[in-house]
């Protein structure tokens, strides 16, 4: 009994301990629970910036929500105006802006991009400036360094001191600027842009610098894509001879922009410093660095009243860039005294850069000349204080350049400027780094100009004189301009500065110590190639050489050809064109380079050499109809086919040759493989025996049908899923991102949709009494994610449909549906 008794007892004692130590346990892992949500709520060594803030019901993400049903109306007063602005934002979003001055009105333009885009205007102009570190942290940091010591700051000041010495463009940018600035003002915590709140940091003040630094960041994403490294080493690799059947003098086929043959004498009398072709190059050790993608282009034409159905010209446009969410485009409509002007602006600028007003219909392609080249430079010694030029020791300036990294310490670079502009690249920086040599970027957007007035002129401009004033501002990136009038006059200009080459001049690096190797000036204006109300009916532009081999001045040959073949073939055909036949002209997939390409493989490719796998994609191929649709699967199997053959023809000969090498376009293969099947490099360097154009091809397409295989089992044989088109964020979050959309279209085609690059604004405007004008953009008006305008006009533009615009007068909106009205009050 007492046995029992003490085990009953102790039994007791033991639960009771149990108990308490239960207690203890639970009380320290809630204080363990709590201190971890403590830390995670308020640390950023998870995201940039504490979780708990992030979360905050009263400022966090959550408020970054729209109900569908959202009105976006306000009122905001406002200092600087003078006048009141009205906004009306049409059923996409779209804002109609009526005020009574010009001043107003880009204020209300700088307004409303900042209300619906600020965050990209902000990313976009760090990231010119090379303060992408202060973001992101130090793996920005080979960035910031490239693009200080590229002179992007140093080119928008140039280009802010053209703005600030016109009173006019001045006055217009000062405007914006109060426009931008009046929203910032107006944000707090819970307004603020959801990519601020994720990132962790709070806008600057925009400012006219900003302006200037957005638009040199445009001359570098369409003007950046020069080989100079890689053909210097190229060329040192291969010789003279081999260099020229890589890199041809001549392109064909080719359509060229102003078909006219030219007579007349250069202006400019240019000499030849050097034959480059019986010269010595030496290799130059170098790193890869990224650039813009080289396919940054885009179509226009303008077809005459007299080949149109309704007798009134029609215009059409689509320029390819990257496609980002948000857009890189805004569309407005914009009405003062002095305009009434519809198209796409950017955030970032003010003005309309595709468009149309009343009087004129405008859209641009890329000039894609070569305007920036790269000099070797020989200093003194380490210290780079004197260069050697012309035979004397040149004073070198130094710009300081510190660069904030986030969470880390300020790195310091100190870039060396001489008279051939800054030294981008040298043992001091990677990138393009090479041992022991410097070399200075000489490059036409350092140079002063205001572009601004270009486009400001354009949008209020009432003929062709006008638009010939507003294009004679444009000088970097040069572009082409197509124009139409209500008058029925068409025009196009290849408009731009452009530096008057010898021939071959800048494809390679040059001594920095000769002053006979700079530029002997620029091409005059009078020779700008040009055509006005040409006899055929009819202008275009795709990126193709500006004019034919008659032309007195050297202009490259990095051209693609296909798409103005086709765009021309099918305007010379049609006499009867209707806004609709534009529509699907725009969209078209019809493959033109494949069209010269399939004979090539059709009758090279041995069929009864092929195993059964091959003969199966063989057969595809040859019912393939050319085209790039999105359900077509002979067109991947053609993408294949030509790829593996283009490695076969050329990989064993760069097997050797240095890293960093230009390699010819596949147009260039299709040109010889035209003209010799015997092309030099054809036969395997590797092998005794010779081996031709059938062996090869053969082999090739037995090697590519084992990857179509590969593809097929994957289900990404039809071309659309294989090309895997997608439009992500600028942070590159999938959520915030389309993925895998079905569209077909690609580099060859007039619909030039790639993975993540393409048509990013569709315009066709029709200049009768009554202008009838459609467009899309592959994005939507609001930058803001949660936004049911952030993304609504990808399916539009996927199914090739157009929306209409409209130069809506005020009174009209009476009866138009809307989604808010904003009204702009002086204080």
């Amino acid at each position: 009994m007492k046995l029992f008794k003490f085990t009953e007892l102790q039994l007791c004692l033991n639960l009771q301990q149990s108990s308490i130590n239960m207690r203890i346990f639970s009380t320290v892992l809630c204080a363990l629970i709590t201190a971890a949500l403590c830390y995670l709520l308020n640390t950023i060594a998870v995201l940039p910036v504490p979780l708990g803030k992030l979360l905050s019901p009263q400022g966090g993400i959550w408020q970054n929500a729209v109900p569908r049903n959202f009105d976006f109306s306000m009122e905001l007063p406002a200092k600087g105006l003078k006048g009141e602005v009205e906004i009306f934002l049409d059923e996409r979003l779209v804002p109609h802006v009526y005020a009574d001055n010009d001043e107003d009105l880009f204020f209300a333009q700088g307004f409303l991009h900042a209300r619906f885009r600020l965050w990209q205007m902000d990313l976009q102009t760090m990231a010119a400036a090379g303060r992408a570190s202060e973001l992101v942290g130090k793996k920005a940091l080979d960035h910031d360094r490239e693009f200080r010591r590229l002179g992007m700051v140093y080119a928008a000041e140039n280009a802010l001191n053209e703005i600030n010495n016109d009173p006019y463009s001045k006055s217009i940018c000062d405007a914006y600027t109060a426009g931008v600035n009046a929203y910032i003002s107006s944000l707090s915590q819970s307004t603020l842009p959801l990519e601020y709140k994720l990132m962790g940091y709070y806008p600057e003040n925009w400012s006219n610098f900003k302006t200037a630094l957005f638009l040199k960041y445009m001359s570098y994403d369409l003007a950046a894509h020069e080989q100079d490294f890689e053909k210097t080493n190229t060329r040192a690799f291969f010789g003279a001879e081999k260099f020229h059947l890589l890199f041809p003098d001549t392109i064909s086929p080719v359509d060229p922009i102003i078909p006219d043959k030219w007579t007349a004498p250069a202006e400019l009398n240019i000499i030849p410093r050097v034959n480059y072709d019986t010269i010595a190059f030496d290799r130059v050790q170098t790193i890869t660095s990224d650039k813009p993608d080289r396919d940054n282009g885009s179509n226009n034409w303008v077809i005459s009243g007299h080949r149109t159905q309704d007798g009134a010209p029609i215009l059409a446009n689509d320029p390819h860039l990257g496609l980002n969410l948000p857009s890189l485009w805004f569309e407005m409509h914009l009405q003062s005294p002095s305009f009434n002007v519809y198209g796409v602006s950017f955030p970032g600028a003010p003005s309309i850069p595709i468009g149309f007003n009343n009087n004129i219909a405008w859209g641009v392609t890329n000039g894609g000349r070569d305007v920036r080249d790269y000099f070797e430079v020989t200093f003194n010694d380490d210290s780079r204080t004197q260069y050697l030029f012309d035979g004397k020791w040149e004073q070198t300036h130094f710009r300081i350049e510190e660069i904030k990294i986030k969470g880390g310490s300020s790195v310091y670079d100190t870039v060396a400027y001489t008279n051939l502009g800054p030294v981008m690249y040298e043992n001091r920086f990677g990138g393009k780094a090479s041992i022991g040599k410097s070399f200075a970027v000489r490059w036409t957007a350092h140079d002063p100009s205001n572009e601004l007035l270009c486009f400001i002129n354009l949008n209020k401009a009432n003929n062709y004189k006008d638009y010939l004033q507003a294009l004679s501002y444009m000088k970097a990136p040069g572009q082409n301009f197509a124009f139409a009038s209500k008058t029925g006059d068409i025009a196009m200009r290849t408009q731009g500065q452009w530096p008057a080459k010898w021939n071959h001049q800048g494809d390679f690096i040059m001594p920095g110590e000769d002053s006979t190797f700079l530029w002997q000036g620029y091409i005059p204006d009078s020779e700008t190639p040009m055509q006005y109300n040409p006899q055929r009916g009819f202008v275009s532009s795709a990126n193709q050489p500006p004019a034919d081999i008659s032309y007195p001045y050297y202009l490259g040959t990095d051209y693609p050809t296909s798409r103005g073949l086709i765009i021309n073939r099918m305007l010379a055909a049609d006499s009867t064109f209707t806004i609709e036949k534009v529509k699907k002209m725009q969209t078209n997939n019809y493959n033109v380079f494949a069209e010269g390409a399939m004979p090539i493989l059709m009758s090279n490719i041995s069929k009864e050499a092929l195993g059964e796998n091959a003969q199966h994609y063989f057969k595809i191929l040859g019912e393939w109809d050319l085209y790039n649709n999105n359900e077509s699967v002979g067109a991947t199997v053609f993408e294949l086919a030509w790829n593996e053959l283009y490695n076969a023809v050329y990989d064993d000969d760069y097997a050797k040759a240095p890293k960093l090498a230009a390699k010819p376009a596949y147009t260039t293969l299709l040109q010889f493989l035209v003209k010799d099947s015997a092309y030099v490099f054809i036969d395997d360097i590797n092998t005794p025996e010779i081996e031709s154009l059938s062996v090869l091809a053969t082999r090739s397409f037995k090697k590519a049908a084992e990857e179509m295989k590969r593809v097929e089992q994957n289900g990404r044989l039809p071309w659309g899923k294989y090309k895997d088109t997608h439009i992500m964020h600028l942070t590159k979050l999938e959520p915030f991102s389309r993925l895998h959309l079905p569209i077909g279209g690609g580099k060859y085609e007039i619909n030039a949709t790639k993975e993540n690059h393409g048509p990013s604004w569709r315009m066709i405007v029709q200049m009768s009494s009554n202008i009838k004008a459609f467009g899309v953009y592959p994005g939507g008006q609001d930058g803001n994610p949660g936004s049911r305008f952030y993304d609504n006009f990808i399916n539009t533009w996927v199914e090739g449909e157009y929306f209409p615009l409209e130069l809506v007068e005020k009174t009209s909106f009476k009866k138009k549906k809307t989604v808010g009205k904003i009204i702009l009050k002086p204080v």
